[in-house]
């Protein structure tokens, strides 16, 4: 199978690296020079203490043109419109895209999306991109995926042809699976962004267990969760088994970058809003991690 992945970061290295094992992959990167250096040395992965490097074929994605029989789009939520202007210039007839963003504030962006299927995904494993052609392996976990809109074929292809290491799992129903991750980003990445902490403080911090409690029981009332007690044991596990990463939110304020916020709360919001249900914990930690934004902006530019 072709196999395109767009973007160079964590997740786009990752999949690529395992992906090439049984697939012919390109890896489209946001620079040239990026490219440049993965086609000259290979992506490398770190897992623990072992290390190892693949050949894989890089381009810069302002020369994609739709060749693959799969799309990846391994980017931020936030780059997406980016993207997809990029996308939308080239025949999606034939095109099947797989989105792996979290929060669901994108979903609305693949809505007019004339592609032969769009699919949607979670990602549970840990990465870090170290350099731009190497990435370590922090946690092993799994990539759950669903049909958005049109026929499933390729991804039960792409799911049977993933290696064993790395598999790739097909649920039902995309808004479920999408809920449950949100659910866990919409607690965990606010509040360990704000703290500047690991995701296991918030479960060792007696206080800051208190407030992990009540994002929840907010985000379960707007959301209004059947099953409250399952997601609640998810946010709690996820926590505990990641308890020394630092969250993708976190790691982007600490650098001064933007964040997923507005996929994540601004969808819990979206979503209050619609109902007209109070949510003023989720708005606080909203409204605090674009005033960090801001502040990173100045960074930047200063």
């Amino acid at each position: 199978m072709k196999i395109g992945i767009v973007g160079g970061g964590s997740i786009g290295l990752l999949f690529s690296f395992y992906l090439s094992s049984l697939h012919k992959v390109t890896l489209y990167t946001r620079t040239p020079s990026q490219a440049e250096r993965i086609n000259e040395t290979g992506v490398n992965l770190v897992r623990g203490n072992l290390s190892e490097c693949r050949k894989i074929q890089a381009v810069s994605f302002s020369a994609w043109r739709g060749t693959d029989d799969i799309v990846i789009i391994a980017v931020k939520q936030y780059q997406l419109p980016g993207i997809l202007a990029v996308l939308k210039k080239q025949p999606l007839d034939s095109m099947c895209l797989l989105f792996l963003q979290n929060g669901m504030g994108h979903l609305k962006l693949l809505q007019d999306i004339k592609a032969r299927a769009i699919f949607v995904g979670t990602v549970e494993h840990g990465a870090v991109r170290d350099a731009p052609n190497k990435v370590s392996h922090n946690g092993a976990g799994v990539t759950k995926c669903a049909v958005f809109k049109g026929e499933g074929k390729l991804l039960s292809e792409l799911s049977s042809e993933a290696p064993p290491e790395f598999s790739l799992k097909v649920e039902r129903d995309y808004y479920s699976l999408l809920v449950q991750k949100l659910v866990v980003n919409a607690v965990i990445n606010p509040l360990t962004a704000a703290f500047r902490v690991t995701n296991g403080t918030l479960l060792e911090n007696p206080f800051y267990y208190q407030i992990l409690c009540r994002v929840f029981d907010e985000t379960a009332e707007v959301l209004e969760l059947e099953r409250k007690e399952e997601y609640f044991s998810n946010v709690i596990s996820i926590c505990h088994n990641t308890q020394k990463n630092r969250s993708s939110m976190l790691k982007d304020i600490e650098a001064g970058q933007p964040t997923e916020i507005e996929a994540i709360l601004g969808y819990v919001l979206e979503v209050a809003e619609k109902k007209q249900k109070a949510a003023p914990l989720i708005r606080n930690y909203y409204t605090l991690i674009k005033g960090e934004e801001i502040q990173g902006e100045g960074l930047r530019s200063g």
